[in-house]
Protein backbone atom coordinates (compact mmCIF):
# COMPACT_ATOMS: atom_id res chain seq x y z
CA UNK A 1 0.00 0.00 0.00
CA UNK A 2 1.36 3.40 -0.97
CA UNK A 3 1.45 6.06 1.71
CA UNK A 4 1.26 9.81 1.21
CA UNK A 5 3.99 12.16 2.40
CA UNK A 6 3.32 15.89 2.59
CA UNK A 7 6.04 18.52 2.18
CA UNK A 8 5.55 22.24 2.61
CA UNK A 9 8.01 24.43 0.71
CA UNK A 10 7.76 28.15 0.04
CA UNK A 11 4.23 28.21 1.40
CA UNK A 12 3.03 25.52 -1.01
CA UNK A 13 2.05 22.00 -0.02
CA UNK A 14 3.24 19.02 -2.06
CA UNK A 15 1.96 15.48 -1.63
CA UNK A 16 3.85 12.40 -2.77
CA UNK A 17 3.06 8.72 -2.81
CA UNK A 18 5.79 6.57 -1.33
CA UNK A 19 6.42 2.86 -1.41
CA UNK A 20 9.05 3.29 1.30
CA UNK A 21 8.35 2.99 4.99
CA UNK A 22 6.25 6.05 5.83
CA UNK A 23 8.44 7.11 8.77
CA UNK A 24 11.58 6.99 6.62
CA UNK A 25 9.85 8.92 3.86
CA UNK A 26 8.81 11.58 6.37
CA UNK A 27 12.38 11.85 7.67
CA UNK A 28 13.68 12.29 4.12
CA UNK A 29 11.06 14.96 3.44
CA UNK A 30 11.91 16.74 6.69
CA UNK A 31 15.60 16.61 5.82
CA UNK A 32 14.88 18.22 2.45
CA UNK A 33 12.78 20.97 4.02
CA UNK A 34 15.51 21.66 6.60
CA UNK A 35 18.19 21.86 3.90
CA UNK A 36 16.08 24.27 1.84
CA UNK A 37 15.48 26.44 4.92
CA UNK A 38 19.19 26.41 5.73
CA UNK A 39 20.13 27.54 2.21
CA UNK A 40 17.31 30.10 2.23
CA UNK A 41 18.69 31.66 5.43
CA UNK A 42 22.19 31.75 3.94
CA UNK A 43 21.00 33.59 0.84
CA UNK A 44 18.57 35.80 2.77
CA UNK A 45 16.73 36.94 -0.36
CA UNK A 46 13.05 37.11 -1.21
CA UNK A 47 11.59 33.95 -2.70
CA UNK A 48 11.04 34.45 -6.40
CA UNK A 49 10.41 31.56 -8.76
CA UNK A 50 14.05 31.59 -9.91
CA UNK A 51 15.34 31.84 -6.36
CA UNK A 52 13.14 28.92 -5.34
CA UNK A 53 14.73 26.83 -8.06
CA UNK A 54 18.21 27.92 -6.92
CA UNK A 55 17.35 27.11 -3.31
CA UNK A 56 16.15 23.64 -4.25
CA UNK A 57 19.20 23.09 -6.43
CA UNK A 58 21.60 24.18 -3.69
CA UNK A 59 19.77 22.04 -1.14
CA UNK A 60 19.96 19.07 -3.51
CA UNK A 61 23.69 19.66 -3.98
CA UNK A 62 24.19 19.86 -0.20
CA UNK A 63 22.28 16.63 0.29
CA UNK A 64 24.26 14.96 -2.50
CA UNK A 65 27.50 16.13 -0.92
CA UNK A 66 26.43 14.73 2.45
CA UNK A 67 25.51 11.45 0.79
CA UNK A 68 28.84 11.04 -0.97
CA UNK A 69 30.79 11.95 2.18
CA UNK A 70 28.86 9.32 4.14
CA UNK A 71 29.32 6.80 1.36
CA UNK A 72 33.07 7.42 1.33
CA UNK A 73 33.26 7.24 5.13
CA UNK A 74 31.30 3.98 5.06
CA UNK A 75 33.68 2.52 2.47
CA UNK A 76 36.71 3.59 4.54
CA UNK A 77 35.16 2.08 7.67
CA UNK A 78 34.48 -1.24 5.93
CA UNK A 79 38.07 -1.35 4.65
CA UNK A 80 39.40 -0.59 8.13
CA UNK A 81 37.20 -3.27 9.70
CA UNK A 82 38.30 -5.76 7.07
CA UNK A 83 41.97 -4.99 7.77
CA UNK A 84 41.40 -5.38 11.51
CA UNK A 85 39.62 -8.71 11.04
CA UNK A 86 42.48 -10.02 8.91
CA UNK A 87 44.94 -8.94 11.60
CA UNK A 88 42.87 -10.56 14.37
CA UNK A 89 42.55 -13.79 12.36
CA UNK A 90 46.32 -13.85 11.80
CA UNK A 91 46.93 -13.39 15.52
CA UNK A 92 44.50 -16.18 16.37
CA UNK A 93 46.09 -18.48 13.78
CA UNK A 94 49.58 -17.71 15.10
CA UNK A 95 48.47 -18.33 18.67
CA UNK A 96 46.87 -21.67 17.78
CA UNK A 97 49.98 -22.96 16.01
Amino acid sequence: MDDIVTIELFGDTYRFKTEAEIENARKVAEYLVNEVEKVEKQLAEKSTAMLRFRLLLLAALNISSDYFKLKSNHKDLLEDLSDRLVSINEKIDNHLQ
